[in-house]
């Protein structure tokens, strides 16, 4: 397929959007980029970003958006920016902000294109590398047509159903990487306490029966060592933590995803070893 057919604009160039973005130029896919932020904030990749809606390509065929959240999504899709309605030629919406499932059914009908739910994991470390997974929902030709910008973005893809259930895999996932990452943080701050070197615990962690992504990453791991903030990739767990409880089973004991809400929204700073 020719990478012209696939006209792209990645809306929302933050922490892991500007890598993801600099994959699809590598690529040599005809990508651009959107955020509110002055493109000159940027470097380089800056050159294919705006911050005007008026700029961005009328010819987009495929809408990428990586924003924080719900109320971020609904501006841009239909609110401030209001770019469904400025963009005649798109095909597919592919929602890779982690929202939670529910507004995903909800936004399917509301939208004028094929909706694809394309959630992604592995930090931006992951992105600056290419090699992001994916959890994709959404009929099965239309995750073929764009297959050729995920493999540009990421190295591992799983399609886990129809349109929904990629965002539905990824907030359980998020859920899961948010219990590791309270109760890591909490371990380390007990072995503190016990006069264990950290490293050597994060070692032994990592081949070990309690290794998890975070321990096993958190030299690498941007936000391996942060406090709880409204504004930081902590806070977005705690909102993936709420979005995972949105879609609860009815009757489902909620108990465990309540208190890690909590652990997560009590941690502070840990500062680095020497």
């Amino acid at each position: 397929m020719s990478n012209t057919k696939l006209n792209t604009v990645v809306a929302g160039c933050g922490r892991m959007g500007e890598p993801m973005l600099a994959a699809l130029r590598k690529a040599d896919f005809p990508a651009s980029g959107f955020d509110l932020r002055d493109p000159i904030s940027y470097g380089p990749i800056g050159d294919y970003i705006t911050n005007k809606t008026s700029d961005i390509p009328t010819n987009t065929t495929v809408l990428i958006t990586v924003v924080r959240d719900i109320p971020q999504t609904e501006s841009l899709l239909f609110g401030a920016q209001n770019l469904l309605r400025q963009l005649p030629a798109l095909t597919h919406l592919v929602v890779s902000s982690t929202v939670s499932p529910r507004y995903i059914a909800d936004l399917q009908s509301r939208v004028p294109c094929t909706l694809i739910d394309a959630p992604m994991s592995g930090a931006a470390i992951a992105a600056e590398q290419a090699r992001l997974s994916f959890m994709l929902g959404g009929p099965k030709t239309d995750i073929q047509h764009l297959m050729p910008l995920f493999s540009a973005m990421g190295a591992h893809f799983h399609h886990m159903g129809d349109t929904g259930a990629g965002m539905a895999a990824k907030v359980l996932n998020n859920l899961l990487a948010a219990t590791n990452t309270a109760t890591t943080r909490l371990i380390l701050d007990w072995a503190d306490a016990a006069n264990i070197d950290e490293q050597k615990l994060l070692d032994l962690i990592h081949t070990s029966s309690g290794q998890n992504w975070l321990a096993s990453g958190f030299n690498d791991i941007e936000f391996a060592r942060d406090g709880f903030a409204l504004d930081n990739t902590i806070g977005i767990l705690k909102k993936d933590v709420e979005s995972a409880l949105d879609a609860a089973p009815l009757g489902a004991d909620t108990s465990l995803p309540e208190t890690v809400i909590r652990q997560i929204t009590a941690l502070t700073p840990r500062p680095a070893k020497n």
